[in-house]
């Protein structure tokens, strides 16, 4: 049975938290004082639960939607008017969201609640918690929680008030962006004295010192973005500190996926290697706050008719005990970064013609001609059997206005799929066990290989063209690089990192992000910064949108 932390599963604080709607504080009422919990150590640890289980919230849904969906990385139309969802998937591909969009809607709520939570979990754990090294471990944990959440909207939204004080809800507009940067640089630095060192089963999911520096090394990376300051040596020293610690390491050829499967965690290979900070996903764990808190890649990714399906008309390739929607492809743009046939990474993805799991017997579906070809067949009921396919294009051969390639097999099976987080045969539900990593040290490695590239100076005798190859060794049996440029970079973050919710980061750093792909032709600048959602402005009068909105 998979590892499950007792801070996760502790949500007596959390049953007590009234969400007041896109607040950057939350109003809450709570039983929890000293004299009935907590009374030791270990119950201060279980009592902060609540922060990480609404930072859990909604990253691998409506955050990893708003990230990858506004990228070239991943598209996801309408087929027959299912996933439409209000236009706004079409929204994200085409850059034409407004204040309106459910996901930027979404996305500021959760990033608010997080915030607000901590600031009352730091008001009442800061009274009540003994002095001590103890207490400072805890309320810097709480702490590197908010910074994240506030590094998540500074990234998304730009200007962004700052609250810290539980109880203030005082309105107020933005603070200037690179006002909101010194802010969460603060805070890190000064959280990392009091975090602890140790990389083990019991501060998995939990912040470390090391999950600090790689928070201040990808805000380093991109300061220059976000303040108009280069800071590639900050970026770079950042980095060392987690290089020079001797506790991670790039996982193997062999684990790379693996550390991305349903058992990872802080004990399985490719995962205990990499993973600086991760947030734990389990099926069987529930919660009050109003977030999905669930990992459902599979049923997004999965093309229909490799999970339950009906006898002959596909084949339950991952065993799952649910029909997958299977909605969500790659876009060719993005997919023709994996051109080298040698790298473990082209096996994240299902491409091409399918087969059974021994490899070459034809997956095959049975249904009828109007099923697999709507246009063509039109009402031709007879039954048809054809090999499972997947084709790299996306057609928007139903609808255009509605943003639909159809609702038959061949709509279907547009897009080649991402399954990176392996579908989880063991939960009963459409949620998966497999946690979801935030910071990896291959990140690490790559961020100052690039710092590098971009001026910084080097440092431990590695440079970018071997931090690189470092990596691609583990990666790939194709020859080491002779040389290398940004781009090189860019393509091999791009293959790395595919499906982690950075690509939007990486793109916007690298002037990619008013490019063409798919029916994407926007190029308007002011769309690197979202708009500030419609309903915060219902409880914050004094925000200001943002420009161009």
């Amino acid at each position: 049975m998979k590892k499950r932390l007792i801070y996760i599963a502790a949500s007596l604080l959390a049953a007590g938290v009234v969400v007041s709607c896109h607040k950057v504080t939350v109003e809450a009422t709570t039983e929890l004082t000293p004299d009935v919990f907590p009374q030791d150590s270990l119950s201060y640890i279980s009592a902060s639960g609540p922060a990480y289980v609404a930072l859990r919230g909604n990253v691998a849904a409506e955050y990893f939607f708003q990230q990858t969906y506004s990228t070239d990385e991943g598209i996801m139309p309408a087929r027959g008017g299912n996933w439409y969802d209000g236009g706004q998937n079409m929204e994200m591909h085409y850059h034409t969201w407004t204040k309106d969009n459910g996901y930027l809607n979404g996305n500021w709520y959760w990033l608010s609640t997080i915030i607000g939570v901590v600031n009352q979990q730091l008001n009442i754990l800061g009274r009540t918690q003994p002095e001590g090294a103890a207490k400072d471990q805890n309320l810097a944990e709480l702490k590197m929680v908010r910074a994240l959440a506030y590094f998540f909207m500074m990234d998304n939204y730009g200007n962004v008030p700052i609250y810290t004080t539980y109880g203030d809800f005082t309105p107020r507009d933005k603070s200037p962006r690179a006002e909101v940067f010194a802010f969460i640089e603060k805070e890190i630095k000064d959280a990392i004295p009091n975090l602890s060192t140790a990389v083990n089963t019991a501060t998995y999911g939990r912040f470390t010192q090391y999950g600090a520096y790689a928070l201040l090394a990808k805000m380093y990376l991109n300061a220059e973005y976000y303040t108009g300051t280069k800071m590639y040596n900050e970026c770079i020293a950042a980095c060392d500190n987690i290089i020079n610690s001797g506790k991670f390491s790039i996982a193997s050829m062999a684990n790379y996926l693996r550390a991305f499967y349903p058992s990872n965690g802080p004990t399985a290979v490719g995962s205990k290697e990499e993973f600086i900070f991760a947030i734990p996903y389990d099926p069987t764990f529930t919660n009050t706050f109003p977030f999905r808190s669930a990992n459902y890649h599979a049923r997004y990714d999965v093309p229909r008719s490799m999970g339950k399906v009906a006898p002959g008309a596909g084949y339950n390739y991952f065993n799952i005990p649910y029909v997958p929607g299977g909605p969500a492809s790659t876009l060719p743009e993005f997919y023709r970064h994996f051109n080298d046939p040698n790298d473990i990474r082209n096996k994240q993805w299902l491409a091409g013609k399918q087969t059974l799991p021994d490899g070459v017997t034809p997956l095959t579906i049975t249904t009828t001609k109007a099923g697999y070809d709507s246009k063509t067949f039109a009402g031709d009921n007879t039954p048809y059997t054809f090999q499972l396919e997947l084709t790299p294009n996306i057609v928007l051969r139903q609808s255009t206005a509605t943003f639909d390639v159809g609702n038959d097999e061949v709509g279907w099976n547009m897009g080649y799929r991402n399954i990176k987080f392996y579908p989880d045969a063991t939960s009963a539900t459409r949620d998966q066990n497999n946690d979801i990593p935030i910071f990896r040290y291959s990140d690490i490695v790559l961020m100052k290989a690039e710092a590098i590239l971009r001026g910084g100076a080097v440092t431990l005798g590695q440079t970018a063209l071997s931090l690189a190859n470092n990596l691609r060794a583990n990666r790939t049996i194709s020859p080491a690089w002779s040389n290398i440029t940004l781009d090189s970079i860019y393509n091999e973050r791009s293959r790395e990192f595919a499906w982690e919710a950075w690509h939007r980061n990486d793109m916007i750093r690298f002037g990619k992000y008013e490019g063409k792909w798919g029916f994407k032709t926007n190029a308007e600048e002011y769309r690197r910064i979202f708009p500030i959602p419609t309903n915060a402005f219902a409880v914050n009068p004094q925000l200001t949108q943002n420009p161009g909105y």
